[in-house]
């Protein structure tokens, strides 16, 4: 019997209207890091790499068709992994992040 986890991360991709909520949102924080870099001179955007490359792993697995279910759940874990270790950073060595 497949656990409550397994099954919300493999279950079938939800579709356009969340793929775009997902790549509107890395876009967003794509805009904000190209503005913090470019306008505002400031080197302490770095956590925001982490935060585009989630949400467009997100955005990915959720536009997939929907026999990928596999690939989808793949993706889903990839993208969790990413902002986990964005978390285990700031806790380890938040100096890396934040200059």
């Amino acid at each position: 019997m497949p656990s409550r986890v397994t099954a919300g991360l493999f279950r079938e991709p939800s579709g356009r209207r969340h793929a775009t909520v997902m790549f509107a949102a890395a876009l967003s924080f794509a805009v904000l890091y190209g503005y913090s870099v470019r306008v505002a001179d400031s080197s302490s955007a770095g956590w925001l790499l982490f935060m585009i490359a989630g949400t467009a792993l997100s955005g990915v697995a959720e536009s997939l068709p929907t026999d990928r279910r596999l690939a989808a759940g793949s993706l889903r874990v990839t993208a969790i992994l990413v902002l986990v270790s964005l978390l285990v950073a700031l806790a380890v060595a938040p100096d890396l992040l934040l200059e």
